[in-house]
């Protein structure tokens, strides 16, 4: 059997902060008890927040914290192709929809519906479930307004993708401990039709982190609790993909004194910060209990 292969995978939307490094750390840990393998694959596919010199800092941060890592390092910017492919596969096989509506219609349509007594049905990150409203279009307006130069993203049908399946997916989960795994039911239904492609890329990060955990072979995936619910409608695109499935742990998350888990939209400290202010890699890494 293969080794066991883990990943870190952040976005260089900004700075690392201590969160970034615990679930770095976590990796080389577990990886390490399990006598596996790390590498880092760079999550840079949103063009609108994603800069060179984040990604030169994510390196400088790593190495500092003593980190190392196989092989290459993954960068999804080179693999759009990749992704068009897995969407286009997706699309052949019936089960996504081109949706041309704006972020303020899709709010203009969940307050109508909404007015009308049909429910508040949301995500589990709290946004309101999409109501479908261009799923029932019919093939030749879909086709017409594309051939118009129509932005758009391409949602998953979550109805027909459930369809087609003769089983429902299920997770496995692995222990950080000895590696024993369990398998649960997925439930990728609550995510409604989710986007699997944006308007400016030909992928979401959904789609776009299941491809690169079956091309780099990860085994086992080690992230945090934020993103354990995604890990149903990931199932779900693996099955319908053919894509091979990792063992998840999802790890509690570092938090403010208040409770706010940190973020870096929200300002939080960043590890260059720690650094500047004369903290040293042993110390942040006996902070989060390394």
């Amino acid at each position: 059997m293969s080794r066991p292969t883990f990943r870190f995978a952040p976005s260089p939307n900004g700075r690392l902060h201590l969160g970034h490094a615990y679930s770095a750390l976590l990796n080389a840990r577990i990886a390490g008890r399990l006598g596996g393998r790390l590498l880092l694959r760079i999550e840079d596919i949103d063009p609108g927040r994603c800069r060179p010199e984040f990604v030169d800092g994510i390196l400088a941060d790593l190495d500092w914290l003593g980190l190392t890592f196989e092989a290459s390092v993954r960068r999804q910017s080179e693999h759009l192709s990749d992704y068009a492919a897995a969407r286009d596969r997706l699309a052949a096989d019936g089960l996504t929809y081109p949706c041309f509506c704006s972020r303020g219609q899709i709010g203009a349509d969940i307050a109508a519906r909404e007015a009308r007594g049909e429910g508040r049905a949301r995500d589990p990150d709290g946004a309101p479930l999409y109501p479908g409203t261009c799923r029932g279009l019919s093939p030749e307006e879909r086709r017409a307004r594309i051939a118009r130069g129509e932005p758009h993203t391409w949602r998953l049908d979550m109805e027909a993708a459930l369809r087609t399946r003769t089983d429902p997916p299920v997770i496995r989960r692995f222990s950080p401990d000895d590696g024993a795994q369990e398998t649960v039911a997925a439930d990728p239904a609550r995510w409604g039709d989710a986007v699997i492609a944006r308007r400016d890329v030909p992928a979401s990060y959904h789609l776009s982190v299941v491809w690169d955990d079956a091309v780099q072979g990860i085994t086992h995936v080690v992230r945090g609790q934020d993103l354990e619910a995604a890990t149903d409608l990931h199932a779900l695109l693996q099955s319908l993909l053919d894509l091979p499935a990792p063992a998840y742990h999802h790890h509690a998350l570092i938090r403010t004194e208040s409770g706010e888990k940190l973020a870096k939209s929200k300002g939080s400290e960043a590890l260059a910060d720690l650094r500047a202010r004369g903290a040293t890699a042993g110390e942040v890494r006996a902070m989060l209990g390394f």
